[in-house]
């Protein structure tokens, strides 16, 4: 394995000698190794090579590429996002296609001082993602975020989680798909939440995790932002990101709002419980869950 990010080292920087690997937490989507290379002048680099999971190749074989020719464009765009550096497909250094990209310098364990100042933060990081639209039809590789949805409500499963209320969202969203998008079309993180946002002291320092972007209505990334932030700093944060993400949005229509807030809350169907979260916390994150539901089946009665 050493030869091998040896290897990838020296394709990303002639004359780089590794000095040093470890394993990165990557979620349950890659696998994750941080690399620090010493450089030919003697300086140090630190990178990260990123082995998507089969889930994602088995959605999208080419999600290397695609992911190094989505964070060229985000950056390009200005958005802060890790610079990526080489990606390879091949099977020769690694036996799966990876992205090789910078690692960005970040704190291990972010805990905001103001939750609504981190809301209103994160409010800005989304909106700014949103307005990169200039030269969208460069990333036409990436998948239609309603057909993705359109997809999962028609998959409907024979065992539902009603714990979490599923027979009563997929019922809304059967009757309520497709909605009519009536905001442009938007670049789509698709899985915007505090985990995938670093932070270095105050200042954001990157998005990260880009695998799940897709094109659509901007909704689709606030509905989820919502929900995770209800979940990780309560209902004032939530409101203060919605309000703050729209501020910005000029123009925006959220009549669809509940809609793409169902959708984020059938995402844990069937999974909150492989999450491995203490009990206290995952009774607190069902019950906010179940609030969550509730008002966005009151709005749209």
């Amino acid at each position: 394995m050493r030869e091998s990010l040896q290897a990838i080292a020296l394709k990303i920087t002639p004359g780089a000698r590794l000095l040093r690997a470890r394993e990165l937490p990557g979620g349950m989507s890659a696998q994750v190794v941080g690399l620090e290379l010493e450089m030919a002048d003697g300086s140090t680099r630190k990178i990260v090579v990123r082995q998507h999971g089969q889930a994602d190749l088995a959605r999208d074989p080419r999600i290397a590429a695609h992911e190094f020719r989505l964070l060229q464009w985000l950056r390009a765009a200005g958005a802060p996002v890790p610079e990526p550096y080489g990606y390879d497909e091949s099977g020769e250094t690694l036996p799966t296609p990876y992205v090789a990209i910078e690692y960005v310098e970040h704190e291990r364990e972010y805990v905001p001082a103001d939750n609504s100042e981190y809301a209103r933060r994160m409010a800005e990081a989304l909106a700014a993602i949103h307005r990169s639209d200039a030269g969208l039809e460069e990333l036409a590789f990436l998948p239609r975020q309603d057909e993705l949805v359109a997809e999962r409500v028609a998959a409907r499963p024979d065992r539902l989680d009603e714990s979490l209320s599923e027979g009563r969202i997929r019922d809304t969203l059967e009757r309520a798909w497709p909605p009519a998008q009536s905001n442009r079309t938007a670049l789509l993180h698709g899985d915007f939440w505090p985990g995938n946002v670093l932070w270095n002291g105050s200042r954001l320092a990157a998005v990260i995790d880009w695998e799940d972007a897709a094109l659509g209505d901007p909704l689709a990334d606030l509905g989820n932002a919502r929900l995770e932030m209800l979940w990780a700093y309560g209902e004032e944060a939530m409101e203060e990101l919605t309000a703050r993400y729209l501020s910005l949005a000029g123009g925006m229509d959220a009549g669809n709002l509940p809609v793409w807030d169902l959708y984020a809350a059938l995402k844990p169907a069937s999974r909150l419980s492989d999450w491995g979260l203490e009990p206290s916390v995952e009774r607190a994150m069902r019950e906010k869950h179940r609030r969550f539901v509730d008002r966005a089946m009151d709005k749209l009665r």
